[in-house]
């Protein structure tokens, strides 16, 4: 059948790694490509994703899937250390640190201090970019860093306090030019943008942090408690 022959010819180009940026051609170049229909075209694709070598993601066309990042917001621990305990590679690039006077107001008004490290980084999985992450960390606590610690180890390593919890918040962005680059994903295509505020064991807050991830490539899980009277999600609130 013809759709099978196409998805042959993919299953090979993905294995030659002939789409270095992940991302496959247009259903509509596909089709022209192919000399077939456009629903013979997404059969095939339909084929290729049934394999999980493919996915389709709204407003970003088909790619090749790698598998998703899964983290458990259910406890305080780093992406790397669930990265480990599954058995994948982590790798964090740092691309920018600094010490800065006059942070962005977000920023001041999470940790109290405009005096702040800042380290902007991408952070990958099995050699595969996944997120960009920037940390805002009070000079206090990092003086004594260097760019080769934050390279190296997580900030809840190197801190000199005990940490004693975090508050994430998760929404949804579009991806700007320069995200978009580092991610290999399209302008535009929907992101996942994450704010964590970590504080101390006596209440202060001691580290921000952004990360934006590309929606196809992430999950979140969350484990629930029992059902009690009210079945509201709980930590849900609307935004303009």
């Amino acid at each position: 059948m013809r759709y099978r022959e196409i998805a042959a010819d993919l299953r090979r180009r993905i294995a030659a790694g002939e789409f270095d940026e992940r991302l496959l051609p247009s259903e509509a170049a596909l089709t022209g490509a192919y000399g077939a229909s456009r629903v013979t075209v997404r059969k095939a694709l339909e084929v290729l994703r049934d394999e999980g070598l493919v996915a389709s993601h709204q407003g970003m066309g088909w790619s090749v899937d790698p598998a998703l990042v899964r983290q458990t917001l259910g406890r305080l621990t780093t992406v790397e250390a669930q990265l480990a305990a599954s058995g994948r590679e982590a790798e964090r690039r740092v691309l920018a640190f600094a010490f800065v006077r006059s942070a962005p107001a977000p920023v001041v008004e999470a940790l109290g201090t405009g005096t702040v490290l800042e380290v902007r980084r991408l952070n990958l999985a099995d050699g595969e970019p996944f997120a960009r992450v920037t940390v805002w960390c009070p000079e206090r606590y990092a003086s004594s860093l260097s760019r080769d610690d934050v390279e190296a180890t997580s900030f809840h390593d190197l801190l000199p306090v005990a940490l004693a919890g975090a508050r994430q918040s998760i929404g949804a962005v579009a991806a700007g030019a320069q995200d978009a680059e580092l991610l290999g994903v399209p302008p535009a295509s929907p992101l996942l943008r994450c704010w964590r505020v970590t504080w101390a064991a006596g209440g202060e807050p001691v580290l921000l942090s952004e990360s934006v991830v590309p929606a196809g490539r992430t999950e979140f899980v969350v484990d629930l408690p029992g059902a009690e009277t009210s079945m509201a999600p709980a930590g849900l609130r609307l935004v303009e």
